[in-house]
């Protein structure tokens, strides 16, 4: 349920109401902007909308249909905007969804040594990345794959953060390894444990941003629900990524749904990017997707960038190389140029 306020109301009537209906069993969440709606948590099956409506300061109330509340755009009319890599010496941070920028998360498939992530990480951002991304814990198909160097990797990833001034983003798979991203300021939650419920409710109670990709199968309400556990818990700052879903047809590695952007644009206040490596797994598709992504309004791109992908150790056929990423991002520039964006 939410209720839309007046506008100029005084901000201690706000609160003096918002005592009120906690007093209705239910929580609260203000969400202020051009105008300050309330969002109620909880079982509202027992309140009427229409009570609230004899308040002067209330100018409406209303049921929200849809099953996701905090990640619905009912609950939240403004645009979520996320800071990644905020508040520390050295470190750049990086905005995502303030609709002026396409942010661009670039790096290595998995980190394989302190020379790949070093060598990879000043190439992203000498060709305009914002954020360094690379898998030091790695779910692969196969149990005899590279399963990633683990607690190393994250070491390394922190350590080309201190060279290059980029937050970094890496992967968690469970719950034991938490404490180890203490110094990742952006945790991905990959497509295989976007339904891992115990793994995104402890996310909840994280304080930094989560970036949570769609499921191999998942449809749009499932992956909306998966972001909602989070938000549920505690932490309201997700970034959702569209990243390809599975279909009848296999020449490429997904299919990516490219209608998830507008779609979840409209419904969501969260920002939303999109991996093109893993929609299609092939190296010269993947310009095209990224091209297409920033087109249709995408807040970001994470791509996978590796300074020789034909020795990587994981998904060397869907990295681009250096050379390629730079010539990608000057075509971005070009595209995001167009709604008055940059890059």
């Amino acid at each position: 349920m939410i209720i839309i306020l007046k506008k100029g109301v005084p901000k201690n009537q706000i609160m003096d109401f918002v005592k009120d209906v906690e007093k209705l069993g239910v929580g609260v969440q203000l969400n202020e902007g051009t105008q300050t709606v309330l969002g109620l948590l909880g079982d509202t099956s027992k309140i009427n909308p229409r009570d609230f409506l004899v308040n002067d300061i209330v100018e409406g109330a209303e049921r929200v249909s849809a099953p996701y509340k905090m990640a619905s755009r009912s609950f939240h009319p403004e645009d979520s905007i996320i800071t990644v890599g905020a508040n520390q010496q050295g470190v750049t941070p990086c905005t995502i969804g303030d609709g002026t920028a396409v942010a661009l998360i670039a790096g290595p498939c998995s980190v394989e040594s302190e020379e790949q992530i070093m060598s990879a990480a000043m190439a992203v951002k000498k060709a305009g990345a914002r954020i360094l991304r690379g898998g030091a814990f790695k779910p692969r198909t196969s149990p005899y794959s590279f399963q990633g160097l683990g607690k190393e990797g994250i070491d390394l990833l922190i350590k080309a953060k201190k060279e290059t001034g980029l937050p970094i983003c890496s992967e968690i798979m469970d719950l034991g390894k938490l404490d180890l991203f203490a110094d990742v300021d952006l945790i991905q939650v990959g497509a295989r444990n976007f339904q891992n419920f115990d793994l995104l409710k402890e996310l909840g109670k994280a304080k930094k941003p989560i970036l949570l990709k769609r499921g191999l199968s998942g449809t749009i309400n499932e992956f909306l629900m998966s972001a909602e556990y989070i938000m549920a818990n505690g932490n309201e700052e997700v970034i959702l990524c569209e990243r390809g879903i599975r279909t009848f047809d296999t020449y490429t590695r997904n299919c990516l749904d490219l209608s998830a952007v507008p779609f979840l644009h409209k419904e969501t206040h969260l920002p939303v990017i999109v991996d093109p490596s893993h929609a299609c797994g092939i190296r010269w598709m993947v310009p095209h997707l990224a091209k297409a992504a920033v087109a249709i309004g995408a807040d970001g791109l994470e791509v996978e960038v590796h300074c020789n992908p034909e020795k990587a150790l994981s998904d060397g056929s869907q990295q681009l190389t250096p050379a390629l990423f730079e010539e990608l991002t000057r075509t971005l520039s070009r595209i995001a140029a167009v709604d008055e964006r940059t890059l």
